[in-house]
């Protein structure tokens, strides 16, 4: 019966539902959970644009919900006051500013590469368009993988040559020529934004590194400045200039993904390992003097590992070596075991170090022994990106990467079994790919906050719960405030937002289990 109501409100105060979108076909593989979207060769759903007409009498807000909406487009008349009866009041306060906005994205890893190119021409361009078009979510952020990683179908590094010290034998692979190369250049077509490539190494090559393998406790062999370390500089180097080739330039890279993989015992695939003191050396010594050389204007960022190291990575990566500070431009962080250390350690990172910008660069759920790696329709999950990036814009970063853009069914394919989800998960023998909750929650950020937004202050007052998370945004550019609202409970919230500047209202309802972007002009 609620669900009645909420639909008989929104016909009520709506000017416009569906416009001119393609609404999702929706699929339910488990009455436990919620829908996934299904898209073919011939059809795939789309997403409506924020539209500029009647701007001083509308509002626009977008819904996903567990019920079954996903960014459904509502245009909503301003009330002039609040409702006395909100459970949540908000007040918007666009004179105080926080962080500036880099984007939102996700990693073209060999895995997704070949989910993608087993589909049919036309599959593969309704995927790129629903990631990357402006009828889609917009993405404007891409990873790239610096050769192997977990999410290949084999191990390699792009030059396994042992002792080929002037890397004469150096060449980009199968996967980035056929697959990673192809896709980023059509996501560049079709995307009305800039995109932002950068990119992250799992491993060297095995005769570089102390254990003579891909995965494992190694490192590079002997002192920091030597020569491997200086071959592990002009690799990098020689990626960059070799996707410059193909008419790709990067915005940034990671000194190293994970670097605390690298120094455990066993450790089950790709990985190179660092302390923040070698990673500083390196920096100093090899890899900025390299970049700098190359001219390659890229941005460095440190750590590439989870929340817990910080502050402490940063803070002995700059008081070892302080030279670092010059090279390196900013700080990256992976979402695993964020529950173990609260946010406040962003707050720390950026106070002490405000000059270099907190970047979150990979996320997924289901790790191994985590629970199953793909759940289909799991709303939870995509409840658990929303509350994440929340969070983390709510302390200082910057943007916020997905991990596989595209997987298949079981969470693959993966050379060392760790099988995990994603937004997409594509069936390759019915040329179909299933767009996940988890889609639409990236989609509220990544189609709504463009990159150059700046967070405001948003206060709240009333029902405070772990289970509400909201976050605001201006866009100069376009004169719009964003509010990106998180409803986790199991009961529907009322709430009332202030506009202090223009004196508007907003008095809604967040349905239980369902997030949403409100965009309105100033």
């Amino acid at each position: 019966m609620q669900i009645f109501y909420l639909i008989l409100f929104l016909l009520v105060n709506s000017q416009s539902i569906f416009g001119d979108r393609l609404p999702c076909q929706k699929r339910l593989y488990n009455t436990l959970y919620s829908y996934v979207c299904v898209c073919n060769s011939t059809y795939c759903d789309t997403v409506e644009s924020v539209d500029y007409e009647q701007t001083d009498l509308f509002y626009q807000e977008y819904v996903t919900s567990s019920s079954g909406l996903r960014l459904e487009k509502f245009k909503q008349k301003f009330d002039s006051q609040p409702s006395p009866s909100s459970q949540l009041n908000l007040t918007i306060v666009k004179s105080k500013t926080y962080q500036s906005i880099f984007g939102f994205g996700g990693a073209i890893t060999d895995s997704s590469g070949f989910n993608i190119y087993h589909l049919s021409p036309q599959s593969i361009d309704n995927l790129i368009n629903s990631y990357f078009s402006k009828t889609g979510i917009e993405y404007n952020i891409i990873r790239v993988p610096v050769a192997g990683v977990d999410f290949s179908t084999r191990t390699y590094t792009y030059d396994d040559t042992p002792n080929d010290f002037n890397l004469t034998k150096f060449s980009l692979s199968q996967e980035d020529l056929e697959w990673k190369i192809p896709f980023i250049q059509s996501a560049l077509k079709v995307s009305p934004k800039q995109i932002k490539l950068f990119a992250s190494a799992w491993s060297a090559p095995p005769w570089m590194k102390t254990n003579n393998d891909y995965k494992g406790n190694g490192t590079l062999i002997g002192p920091v400045g030597g020569k491997y370390y200086q071959t592990w500089a002009d690799y990098y180097v020689k990626f960059f200039k070799s996707y410059e080739n193909f008419g790709l330039n990067f915005w940034a890279m990671t000194a190293q993904n994970e670097p605390t993989d690298g120094n455990i015992a066993k450790f089950t695939f790709n990985a190179l390992g660092f302390t923040p003191e070698t990673q500083a050396d390196f920096i100093v010594k090899n890899l900025g003097p390299k970049l700098k050389e190359a001219n390659l204007g890229l941005k460095i960022m440190i750590l590439d590992d989870q929340r817990l190291f910080l502050p402490g990575w940063a803070e002995q990566v700059f008081s070892h070596n302080p030279e670092a500070k010059k090279y390196v431009d900013g700080i990256a962080v992976h979402w695993y075991l964020d529950s173990l250390v609260p946010p406040k350690v962003l707050d720390w990172t950026h106070d002490k170090f405000p000059d270099k910008f907190i970047f979150a660069t990979e996320a997924c759920h289901a790790l191994a022994g985590l629970g199953p790696a793909v759940v289909l329709g799991s709303f939870d999950r995509a409840e658990s990106y929303v509350r994440d990036i929340i969070e983390d814009l709510n302390h200082w970063v910057t943007g916020w990467t997905d991990w596989n853009l595209a997987l298949d069914l079981k969470g693959g394919p993966n050379w060392a079994g760790n099988f995990v989800d994603s937004p997409i998960l594509v069936n390759k023998s019915s040329d179909e790919f299933l767009k996940q909750p988890m889609f639409y929650a990236m989609g509220h950020f990544s189609k709504f906050i463009p990159e150059g937004s700046v967070r405001i202050d948003l206060e709240a007052e009333g029902l405070s719960s772990s289970s509400l998370a909201h976050v605001a945004f201006k866009n100069e550019q376009n004169r719009q405030i964003i509010l990106v609202l998180l409803n986790k409970s199991s009961q529907n919230v009322t709430y009332s937002i202030n506009d202090l500047e223009s004196g508007k209202f907003i008095n809604s309802m967040l349905q239980a289990h369902s997030f949403k972007t409100i965009v309105l002009f100033y």
